[in-house]
């Protein structure tokens, strides 16, 4: 059984890389998810399994036949330091039920891996380089940032951020505010972090999950958000601060490091 469905997971995953022009869709849709070991392997599996229910619900999959081209083109990416990104879905269409339950299978059919450090900014970068050398031209490029820590390895954040977003790129973000006082490397308003540092690019906005039985329905939010198109108003209400420190999550590396 396995085996058969790794052969159908093959087949449409991989297909992309046969055709001779690149296909055009609706939005381009990196979902860059973070697996660093504040967290928990139950809510890693929390994560994965939020992302599989909320592709193949009917409110995820009307707004993508609904879409101008019908179709979207979606990679699911793991990772945690910079430099570690794994792909558990490479860039796929997905346009009805059918393919979102493969892809849907896929994210259900391994576990995930939780590894070092926090680089947001490793994580826009991967996925900026890896549109640019997709199969897709998409009417909207979107990068999704969940996370449960500020960056706190690679390049500073705002650079990535910026760098994406003159290349056209939407940046939107899941914090995960689920950490407690003993967390170690968590900050209070990683909400406003988001907001500050990581978000950027029209209509772009920041959706806080707060518990852990919030987040299959805070990701299906956000991702009817994003394939439905730009939302001009989605940051009303929100206060951004040029002098808030986006190197926050830096600083408190460096103060817990063993000299």
């Amino acid at each position: 059984m396995r085996f058969l469905f790794a052969i159908a997971l093959s087949g449409v995953l991989g297909s992309t890389a046969l055709l001779a022009a690149p296909v055009e869709v609706d939005v381009e849709l990196a979902l860059m998810v973070d697996v660093s070991r504040s967290m928990s392997p139950s809510e890693l599996e929390i994560q994965r399994r939020g992302y599989a229910e909320a592709l193949v619900s009917d409110e995820v999959l009307g707004v993508i036949r609904n879409g101008f081209i019908g179709k979207i083109a979606i990679t699911y990416v793991e990772w945690a330091g910079d430099g570690t990104n794994a792909v558990i879905v490479p860039w796929t269409v997905i346009d009805g039920l059918d393919k979102a339950e493969i892809v849907a299978d896929a994210l259900l059919w391994s576990n995930p891996i939780g590894l070092q450090r926090t680089s947001i900014s490793g994580a826009i970068r991967f996925a900026a380089a890896d549109m640019e050398s997709n199969d897709f031209i998409g009417l909207r490029q979107v990068i999704d940032v969940s996370g449960d820590g500020p960056n706190n390895d690679g390049r500073p954040v705002r650079r990535a951020r910026d760098a994406a977003v003159d290349a056209g790129v939407v940046i939107n973000g899941l914090p995960l505010m689920t950490w407690d006082e003993t967390s170690l490397w968590g900050i209070a308003d990683l909400d406003v972090y988001y907001q500050n540092c990581v978000i950027g690019g029209p209509g772009a906005f920041v959706i806080p999950v707060l518990a852990w039985e919030d987040f299959p329905m805070a990701v299906r939010r956000k991702l009817v958000l994003e394939l439905a198109g730009p939302l001009e108003a989605a940051l009303a209400g929100y206060h951004l601060d040029p002098d808030y420190d986006c190197l926050i999550g830096e600083k408190i590396r460096r103060s817990r490091e063993i000299p």
